[in-house]
This record gives C-alpha cells, structure tokens and sequence, in this order.
C-alpha cells in the first residue's frame, strides 16, 4: 500500500515539476544541418597515434625522465611522473635519435643516452 503512495506522489511531484515548463517555442525534429553536406565530403580523420612503449629511465646524474614512444615516430618526455610533457621528439625517417626541444634520446630500449638541456648528455637506464 505504501508502495501504491509513493508511485502517486512520485508521479504528482513530476506533473508539477514540468507544468512549470510552459515553451511556446515549436519543436523541430528534421531541420536540415547547414554542415551535412560538407561533412558528407570530408576526408576521413586519421586516429591519433597510441603509445607504443613508456619507461622510466633513470640517469646516471641520479635524475628520473619519463618517455611515452609512440607509433608515428615521436616521443614525450616528462621529467615529472604523472605531468605534462616538456617536449615532444622526432625520429627522422623512423631511426632514432629522437630529437627536439634541446633533448635528444638514442632510442627505445631499455639502455639509452639522452640529452637534457642544462645536463648534457648522459647515459640512461630503466
């Protein structure tokens, strides 16, 4: 029975609620979109690149960089876990050395030498 009571009073509460909703303004369900046939021709969009590998490395200087590899040939470097990157790097033609913003990474593995501005170059390890 209570049950019963609570449905109405639930049902009243919502009648009440969208009374108050008075929108003379027409709903208008098929208007045409000004972009549709613009989008219709548009070239397909090329998903973003996913990362491929991310290691800690860990210099001999005692610093910590994080690099995040991805599949088109770049990579990220952050020198704060969990932060944005400082730079983004470029492997020419897909051989490293990743390249840019004053750093510089040899390669992907787990050994590499990095260049970081204001530490020079420096062999690294994960």
């Amino acid at each position: 029975m209570q049950k019963t009571h609570f449905l109405a009073a639930a049902a009243a509460a919502a009648s009440f609620a969208l009374a108050g909703c008075n929108n003379n303004e027409p709903v208008v369900i098929n208007k045409e979109d000004p972009m549709a046939e613009q989008l219709r021709n548009a070239a397909p969009v090329a998903p973003p690149p996913m990362i491929q590998v991310t290691r800690t490395y860990r210099c001999r200087d005692n610093s910590l960089l994080y690099v995040d590899f991805y599949t088109n040939n770049t990579a990220a470097v952050r020198t704060r876990e969990g932060e944005a990157p400082v730079a983004m790097l470029t492997a020419e033609g897909g051989n490293p050395p990743y390249t840019g913003s004053g750093y510089s990474v040899s390669g992907s593995g787990t050994q590499v030498s990095i260049t970081a501005p204001g530490h020079g170059t420096q062999s690294c390890h994960t």
